[in-house]
């Protein structure tokens, strides 16, 4: 149990690194982000996550570090997915360069505090309510499906009637594009936080695993922006792992209402070390196929 001392040091200390990351994109927002100045900034985001589930169990438990890193890594991985898009929209709105970084950040920091509210929903409706694992179970396994037979081309991004209306209004492309980021990864939400709540149920790891993952993914966008394209399989990676937590939460959901055997078949409890070997598993063996793909396809 998080006591409300960890709970208060932890929102300190993230809020800390959220504004030192807002005051550096304002101070810079005159300045193209370079592939080295991402990928050093990428490596210190996933070092700090790195180092915070390594420390977790002084705080809180060697399970919960577990599900840390497993829901660190689906998010992460969702949003490396989501970045495609968000290459559409700042690239339709025709935002520069030098002010991308501006935008991404207020658009994730909109998104951050979107998905606190849309977690601390759902966390209530599964105290109450065990049967709704059910419903984010076959909602992720029809994601899957979904991710798994769509091809990278048909990825595309279209205003919606908010995005519509400002333009309408006269917004500037800048604030518009704000909007579109923050309401594109509230969509985004809708698969990525069934998911972590397949892996967890504890709200601390869901926050601090969500913010983590989106605290990065400014700098992210400007590492992996060119390197989509040779990703090929990633896609086909985090279809086969939404299916696997839906399954599991399908699972969950059987077990919640008290039925833990159908047919004579026993239902299956799934660990959570189990789930985190299955999905780095399964991104080590998409990223290596992808680059080697890619890579035989250029050399043609």
């Amino acid at each position: 149990m998080i006591s409300n001392l960890e709970w208060l040091v932890t929102v300190l200390a993230l809020s800390a690194v959220i504004l030192f990351d807002l005051t550096l994109a304002v101070l810079r927002r005159h300045k193209e982000t370079s592939i080295k100045e991402a990928t050093v900034w990428t490596l210190i985001y996933v070092g700090l996550a790195i180092l915070f589930g390594l420390f977790l169990p002084n705080w809180a438990s060697k399970s919960a570090s577990e599900e840390f890193f497993a829901g660190w890594l689906t998010e992460y991985s969702l949003s490396v997915d989501n970045i495609f898009i968000f290459v559409i929209i700042l690239a339709k709105l025709k935002i520069e360069k030098e002010k991308q970084q501006l935008a991404l950040l207020y658009g994730i920091l909109i998104a951050i505090v979107l998905r606190v509210i849309l977690i601390s929903i759902g966390a209530a409706v599964i105290a109450k309510f065990a049967w709704v694992f059910f419903i984010f179970g076959a909602f992720l396994l029809y994601t899957a499906w979904h991710l798994f037979t769509e091809n990278n081309e048909e990825k595309e991004w279209k205003e919606n009637k908010l995005i519509t209306k400002l333009r309408n209004r006269g917004a500037s492309s800048f604030t518009i594009a704000l909007v579109a980021l923050g309401v594109t990864d509230l969509i985004f939400a809708l698969d990525s936080i069934p998911a972590i709540f397949g892996l967890t149920q504890n709200v601390y790891v869901v926050i601090t695993a969500n913010i983590f993952a989106l605290m990065g993914l400014r700098q992210l966008y400007f590492l992996i922006g060119g390197l989509m394209s040779r990703l090929i399989y990633l896609g086909k990676g985090l279809a086969i792992i939404l299916a696997f937590i839906g399954v599991k939460l399908l699972f969950e959901a059987f077990h919640g209402i008290s039925v833990h055997e159908i047919a004579s078949v026993k239902i299956p409890h799934i660990s959570i070390a189990v789930s985190l070997s299955v999905i780095v598993t399964t991104l080590v063996l998409t990223t290596v196929l992808s680059l080697v793909a890619s890579s035989k396809k250029k050399g043609n």
